[in-house]
């Protein structure tokens, strides 16, 4: 809310000819005569009058297409600055205390992404890769927020293999409401947000991505370019028992998310360490695709739970309808 507002009694609904490109605001509670000019007000999903749900579920989908939209363009405004850096000759490659590897395109891409978002939305927080570390203490105060990996797929980008992402989601209540995922080689943009919908951007063209269902005869199966090793293994294992054919595409970054998003695969397991900022925006995306993201119990996976920002070992799955738990209950993974 603005500086001058306050939360009184009363419901009003967002205009739909209000220019939004400035400032967002998303509030629960706003009486008509309090709606400044300029500014538009995002209802949650969640709705105190269940008389009139289809005349607010309308001005809900257009404040998310339009906050994807605005960090759609700052993605590319940070893909920019990496593309800068990818075509010099030295990355100035440092190496972080967790032993991954930092570059200025890393860094350039933060600054653009953390300034653009403070000056647009300054009453949401901001939590990225290569930002300080926010203690619990303040964070589990969130019931919204941004999360960023400015460029991941670090090591890609160092290899020139141009499987690297800037990702921006939006957390809303520990689950990811809304999210982007730029691939600034290729110019491609996936897009997408709770009841919503998916879609890819590029070439001037936008597609609608959705999940697909399972063929019982082939499954794809994604998989990291670096990380497998034995839990994989036992994966794969169990998955070639129960179909015909598995068939597997290795991919870098999130890019693996947006595969199953955008029906390109069935099946993404990550058995090895990632962090929560490593997967928010293709988790978003693959939700508002279809699809979902789980633990290994098959339990939805949720942000900003705990101390650390390690995610759980995960399944990316394309189609919910499918019986999945009868065959990835069965997969043992080591100690």
């Amino acid at each position: 809310m603005g500086p001058n507002s306050t939360r009184r009694r009363g419901y009003h609904r967002a205009s739909t000819n209000v220019n939004i490109r400035r400032n967002i605001q998303f509030v629960n509670r706003v009486p008509a005569w309090q709606l400044q000019p300029g500014v538009c007000y995002q209802f949650d999903i969640t709705l105190s009058n269940p008389s009139k749900p289809d005349s607010y579920r309308q001005d809900i989908l257009v404040s998310k297409q339009e906050l994807l939209e605005q960090l759609g363009a700052i993605a590319r405004q940070a893909g920019s600055a990496i593309l800068d850096v990818y075509a010099s000759p030295d990355f100035d490659v440092q190496i972080k205390s967790d032993d991954s590897p930092l570059t200025r395109a890393d860094l350039a891409a933060h600054r653009i992404i953390e300034d653009a978002l403070n000056d647009a939305w300054p009453e949401i927080p901001v939590l990225s890769e290569e930002s300080g570390e926010i203690p619990f203490s303040e964070r589990q105060a969130w019931s919204r927020y941004f999360l960023v990996d400015p460029l991941d797929g670090t090591k890609e980008f160092i290899n020139r293999n141009g499987e690297f992402t800037v990702n921006i989601a939006l957390i809303e209540d520990g689950e990811p409401a809304a999210g982007v995922v730029y691939v600034p080689v290729k110019e491609q943009l996936f897009a997408g947000a709770a009841d919503v919908g998916a879609w890819i951007e590029q070439d001037g063209n936008t597609t609608t991505i959705a999940t697909r269902s399972v063929d019982a005869s082939a499954l794809t199966v994604v998989a990291s370019r670096r990380h497998g090793g034995e839990a994989l293994g036992a994966c794969m294992e169990v998955l070639s028992r129960h179909f015909a054919e598995v068939d597997t595409a290795n991919m870098g970054s999130s890019l693996k998310l947006c595969l199953v998003a955008a029906g390109e695969a069935d099946l993404y397991p990550r058995l090895a360490p990632t962090s929560e900022w490593d997967t928010a925006a293709a988790h978003a995306i693959v939700r508002a695709a279809g699809g979902r993201v789980v633990d290994t119990a098959l339990r939805p996976l949720r942000y900003n739970q705990k101390e650390n920002i390690l995610n759980p070992f995960f399944y990316v799955i394309g189609d919910q309808g499918f019986d999945w738990d009868q065959i990835l209950s069965t997969v043992r993974l080591p100690d």
